[in-house]
């Protein structure tokens, strides 16, 4: 391989310097302007095979999850669970509970209504028809905002970015569906199915197919206090209604609504208001809970399909075991630089990283950096099974139809994190050669940008260069 057309024992200086021509050939593909990153190391040795700006700093995007789960696993270890319980300081007579339920939520991110509906079920197993006293809904867990820094505020409604709180019920996403009016001039209308506490309105002005305003009117969302949005703009008619999926802005009072509804479809009641708790009190008496998989699945998941809800409660839950206090990000953070540094030797430096998905446009990590944590991998794998849980070119996850992979004939020699932000594309993981040699990579690639007019093959440059790399590096180490 032309990158490996080096003398052992070269300076790193002299090494940047020889390499920096080579790689330049393949950018010769990418848009003009592109940025790249790049290194390439075999796994234990002491020197990179490529160092291309590697201590460049740049967007991690997704590529943050990396380091999300390898101090998860080191801190809350591999069979930990989030656990949601019903608890109270009452006592259970005649079919009463005499006191508070109090619905305590950690965090889970993938609790479910069906699970809330099972422990309500357990409630009335216990005889209980009626609360006397107050529905609770406690979120102590975590405390500040449920967004990190650095989030575009206009993906606070997208479903992949729904807030990480402490209290989410099928992944704080909800669906609707808007109708076009049947003339021109009209408002669209919206429907929400009946279980979903979340209300929509419409000021959607309806315009005819062939209307050019179309092009510059854009349909917007605007969210308001407890769950309640008004879409806004225009839509040219259409025969089937345009289906929409929205974020949960206010995870407390979704739970809450969602909660009472299924007491009282269970023909459960109670006499007192719902509430919040956002502050830290004396846990109850369980009266039910249930329970996440383990957090190696939560990982396996989280990676694979690069789930940025699980990756952000997860970090906040770092903070919140390390430190004992509510999770917050700055806590998650901390709680990560240290853990890295105490238990895998993994210096961030000057990296930072304010969340734990990658989301944040404050986020910034040098393949150098990187390069620690997946040796430190590499080099453990077999205690923590994690590279098992890396998408597989080829095969899974955000790798699956990864075209440069394809072409360059890697599938199933590489298993690697994406990262995919505006203008990203990131990558950060193993592979093995032809030869049989196990190296890690990191590609931190950015400021890539394709004409209006090229948009649909905006693709094709990033599936030439990945393909030629790639290639190379399988081929020549």
């Amino acid at each position: 391989m032309r990158f490996s057309r080096l003398v052992t024992g070269l300076t790193c200086a002299f090494m940047l310097q020889a390499q920096a021509a080579p790689v330049e050939e393949y950018m010769q593909y990418l848009p003009d302007g592109t940025n790249l990153a790049l290194l390439v190391q075999k796994i234990g040795a002491p020197t990179p095979v490529v160092d291309y700006h590697g201590s460049q700093m740049a967007l991690p995007a997704s590529t943050m999850k990396v380091f999300t789960a390898l101090a998860a696993l080191l801190e809350l270890g591999a069979d930990f669970r989030f656990q949601t319980t019903f608890e109270t300081h009452g006592a259970v007579s005649d079919g009463t509970l005499n006191g508070d339920l109090v619905a305590r939520f950690a965090g889970d991110p993938t609790l479910s209504r069906q699970d809330l509906r099972n422990m309500v079920a357990a409630l009335k197993k216990q005889g209980i028809n009626h609360i006397k006293g107050n529905l609770v809904i406690d979120t102590s867990v975590f405390a500040s905002h449920d967004e990190a820094p650095g989030w575009p505020w206009n993906d606070l409604t997208e479903c992949f970015s729904a807030p990480p709180g402490a209290a989410i019920v099928d992944k704080n996403c909800f669906s609707v569906s808007l109708y076009s009016a049947k003339q021109a001039g009209q408002n669209a209308f919206v429907r929400i199915a009946s279980y979903y506490p979340a209300h929509m309105y419409s000021q959607v002005r309806t315009l005819a197919p062939n209307s050019g305003e179309g092009q510059y009117c854009e349909l917007d969302v605007v969210p308001g206090e407890l769950n309640r949005y008004t879409l806004t703009g225009c839509m040219r008619q259409r025969s089937e209604p345009l289906p929409l999926a929205f974020a949960v802005q206010d995870g407390a009072a979704w739970a809450g609504e969602i909660l009472r509804d299924e007491l009282k479809q269970a023909g459960i009641d109670y006499s007192g208001h719902l509430l919040r708790q956002p502050l830290v009190t004396e846990p109850g008496t369980v009266l039910a809970s249930t329970q996440s998989a383990p957090l190696h699945d939560l990982l396996h998941t989280m990676l694979k399909k690069s789930d940025n809800m699980i990756a952000d409660t997860v970090f906040r839950t770092i903070g919140h075991h390390y430190f004992n206090v509510p999770g917050t990000f700055r806590a998650g953070s901390d709680a990560v630089r240290r853990i890295l540094k105490e238990k895998a030797g993994v210096d961030m430096g000057n990296s930072i990283q304010v969340d734990g998905s990658g989301l944040s446009r404050h986020d910034l990590v040098s393949p150098t950096t990187m390069m620690q944590a997946l040796q430190f991998i590499a080099k453990n794998d077999q205690t923590l099974d994690f590279i098992s849980m890396l998408p597989r070119a080829g095969y899974d996850g955000t790798l699956q139809y990864r075209g440069g992979l394809h072409e360059a004939g890697v599938d199933g020699k590489v298993s690697a994190k994406t990262g995919s932000l505006q203008g990203v594309y990131n990558l950060a993981g193993f592979i093995t050669t032809a030869s049989g040699a196990r190296l890690a990579f990191v590609q931190y690639l950015s400021g890539y940008a394709v004409p209006p007019q090229d948009q649909k093959t905006r693709r094709i440059p990033l599936v030439r260069f990945e393909s030629r790399l790639y290639r190379d590096i399988y081929q020549n180490n």
